[in-house]
C-alpha cells in the first residue's frame, strides 16, 4: 500500500489572548495508506481535531502552521494557495462534522445542501447529484432514500442527520473523508447503525479515513491503526490490536484502564440499606398546555414510580428523549409535576421549587451535564462557589473563604484556580466545580444530569472515583442519569431502564448481564467493547431494532 498521506514533523502555534505564543502541536507525524482508517485519539485539546483539519489546509481561528509538511495526494496542503486548496476540498478530501445539526442550513431542504459540492465543483448535472444522492442514502441504509432529500433538518432525527452528513461529505467521490466525534452526541443504539453505515461505505468505496474520538470502544469497531495523542504529541502508534492487546505507553494503558471505571464492591453494594431517602409514585410530567383531564400536552414522564435509599444510588439509563433528564427536573422541582407524589426523607414535597422551604432545597441538590452553561462566564470560581455559601448558610466572607478552599480540596482542584472564571478551565476542570457548587449546600441527594458525558474516558473516570470517595466520606446518595453504561454499572446499586416516558425495568448489579424487558435487551446488546470483531459480529433481533431504535 502506498501511502496516501503523509504528515511530517507537524507544528503548529496558537496565539493566546494576551499576544503570548504556544506550540499545541509538537513534531506529528504519520501515515495514512489508500483505503486505511487511521483513529486519532486522546484527551480534549490533545490536538486530534486540529491535526485532522490539516488535512484540508485549514487550522482555526488564533492557530498558524509554522512547521513540517502535510501531504494528501501527493500536494502539500500547507503550501498550496487558499484557491488551490479550495479545489481539494469537497473532492479529494471531505470533513463529518460532530455536530450535524449544526452542519445543516435549517432553512434549506436535505438534497439541496447534499449536492450543493456537485455544483460549486461542477462535478456532474443537477439530475445526476441527485440520483447519486439517493444511491448514497441507500447505501447509508436511511429509511426512505428516494424522499428523505426533501424534508428539512429538523424534520430528521440525529441518527439520521449525521449519516446525511457523511452523505454531503460522499458525494463528491473524495479519497479521504475526516470524521471528527461523528457519534458522539448520538444513543448506543442509533450509534450502532452509524457505525455500520459508515464502516460499509468506507470500505465498499476503498476511501482513506482519519477518525477523530475519545472513545476506544467506538474506535476499535472501524479503524485500522490507531494515534494516540496527548498534549500535541503522539504518545504511540500501531494497529488496533496492537493498540488494545500490547499498549506500550503508560498514557494508552491509563486509556484502557479508564474505559471499564470499577465497579463498586459487594461490600459497599450491601451496606447502609436503611428507609427510603427518596420515594416517587406515580410520578407524571411534560411540557405544553394543560389537558382538560389536567395532564400537559406533551408527556415526557408517565407513571414513574422509584425510590433511593440512604447512602445508595439509582441510575436512570435510557435514549434521548426517553425522559431521564426530564424526570431529575421534576424530582428537583424545576418542572413541577402534573400529578404524583414526591416523598423526601420523610416529608412530601410541594411539586414547584419555589413552594419549597430553605432546607428541602438544601438537601436535594442537581448537578446538570454541561458546565459551559450550567456556571456564570462572568463570575470567578470563587464567586460560584460563594452563592450557595450565602444562599443556605448565610456565611460571611471569613467564613466563605475557609470554605471554599476546604470544597475545592474535597473535589481535587487547586486553590489558586478560585480567582479564574470558567473560560480559562478545562472541562474536567469545570464539572467539578459545577459538583463543588452543589456541595457547598450540604446535600443529603444529589441529582446527576450526564455530568462524564462530555468529558474524555481518562477525567470522567477520574469523576467518577471523586464521587465514591465524597459518598464514602460525607454519607451521600446519588440519583445518576446517563447513556454511559459502564459508568453507570460503576458507581450505581439499582438501574432504572427507561423508554418513551416510562420505566420499563429496574436491574441490580447481580442481573445487568440477563436484562428481561427487549428494549433492556437491545440497549445492552449495543454497548461497543475492545474487540475489533464485535460490530461485525453483532446479531440484533430486526424486529426488535424497528421497534425501539430511532435511527
Amino acid at each position: 500500500m502506498s501511502h496516501f498521506i503523509e504528515i511530517r514533523d507537524l507544528k503548529i502555534e496558537a496565539t493566546t489572548d494576551s499576544g503570548r505564543r504556544v506550540e499545541i502541536i509538537k513534531g506529528v507525524s504519520l501515515d495514512v495508506a489508500e483505503g486505511e482508517i487511521v483513529a486519532l485519539i486522546g484527551e480534549s485539546g490533545s490536538g486530534k481535531t486540529t491535526i485532522a483539519l490539516t488535512l484540508m489546509g485549514h487550522t482555526r481561528a488564533g492557530c498558524r502552521i509554522t512547521g513540517g509538511s502535510v501531504s494528501v495526494g501527493g500536494k502539500d496542503m500547507v503550501t498550496l494557495s487558499e484557491k488551490q486548496r479550495a479545489k481539494v476540498r469537497g473532492t479529494k478530501v471531505a470533513y463529518v462534522p460532530q455536530s450535524a445539526a449544526a452542519a445543516f442550513n435549517p432553512a434549506t431542504t436535505i438534497m439541496d445542501q447534499v449536492i450543493e459540492v456537485t455544483r460549486i465543483h461542477r462535478l456532474m448535472s443537477p439530475d445526476d447529484a441527485r440520483a447519486r444522492a439517493v444511491e448514497l442514502f441507500r447505501a447509508l441504509s436511511l429509511p426512505e432514500p428516494e424522499t428523505i432529500g426533501s424534508r428539512y433538518p429538523h424534520q430528521v432525527s440525529g441518527g439520521q442527520l449525521q449519516r446525511l452528513a457523511a452523505a454531503m461529505a460522499l458525494i463528491g467521490d473524495p479519497t479521504l473523508v475526516i470524521f471528527d466525534e461523528p457519534t458522539t452526541a448520538l444513543d448506543v443504539t442509533t450509534q450502532i447503525e452509524v457505525l455500520r453505515a459508515f464502516k460499509s461505505v468506507m470500505k465498499k468505496g476503498g476511501i482513506a479515513g482519519i477518525y477523530v474520538s475519545h472513545d476506544l470502544a467506538v474506535v476499535a469497531q472501524i479503524a485500522d491503526r490507531i494515534v494516540v495523542l496527548k498534549g500535541g504529541e503522539a504518545q504511540e502508534t500501531g494497529t488496533t490490536n496492537e493498540i488494545l492487546n500490547n499498549a506500550k505507553h503508560p498514557y494508552t494503558r491509563e486509556l484502557l484502564a479508564a474505559f471499564e471505571p470499577k465497579s463498586r464492591g459487594a461490600a459497599e453494594l450491601a451496606a447502609n440499606v436503611t428507609a427510603p431517602l427518596l420515594k416517587i409514585e406515580d410520578l407524571v410530567a411534560g411540557y405544553g398546555q394543560r389537558q382538560a383531564d389536567g395532564l400537559p400536552l406533551v408527556r415526557a414522564v408517565e407513571h414513574v414510580s422509584l425510590k433511593v435509599e440512604k447512602g445508595r444510588n439509582l441510575g436512570i439509563i435510557g435514549e434521548s428523549g426517553c425522559g431521564k433528564s426530564t424526570l431529575a427536573r421534576t424530582i428537583a422541582g424545576i418542572l413541577p409535576a402534573a400529578i404524583g407524589k414526591i416523598v423526601f426523607d420523610g416529608t412530601e414535597l410541594r411539586r414547584s421549587a419555589r413552594e419549597r422551604s430553605r432546607d428541602q432545597l438544601r438537601e436535594m441538590q442537581i448537578v446538570f451535564q454541561y458546565a459551559d452553561t450550567a456556571l456564570n462566564p462572568a463570575k470567578s470560581v470563587e464567586d460560584i462557589l460563594a452563592r450557595p455559601l450565602v444562599f443556605y448558610h448565610r456565611m460571611d466572607r471569613q467564613a466563605r473563604t475557609a470554605r471554599i478552599d476546604q470544597l475545592l480540596d474535597m473535589v481535587r482542584l487547586p486553590r489558586s484556580l478560585r480567582h479564574r472564571r470558567p473560560g480559562e478551565l478545562s472541562g474536567g476542570q469545570k464539572q467539578r466545580v459545577n459538583f463543588a457548587r452543589a456541595l457547598a449546600a450540604d446535600p443529603k441527594l444529589i441529582l446527576c444530569d450526564e455530568i462524564t458525558s462530555a468529558l474524555d474516558t481518562v477525567v470522567a473516570a477520574a469523576v467518577i472515583d471523586l464521587l465514591k470517595e465524597l459518598q464514602r466520606e460525607l454519607g451521600l446518595s446519588y440519583i445518576f442519569i446517563s447513556h454511559d453504561l459502564s459508568v453507570v454499572e460503576a458507581i450505581c446499586d439499582e438501574i432504572v431502564v427507561m423508554y418513551g416516558g416510562r420505566k420499563v425495568e429496574e436491574i441490580t448489579p447481580s442481573t445487568v448481564k440477563a436484562p428481561t424487558h427487549p428494549y433492556s435487551q437491545l440497549l445492552f446488546s449495543s454497548v461497543p467493547t475492545l474487540d475489533p470483531a464485535w460490530l461485525d459480529g453483532l446479531q440484533q433481533d430486526p424486529e426488535l431494532v424497528r421497534a425501539y431504535c430511532r435511527q
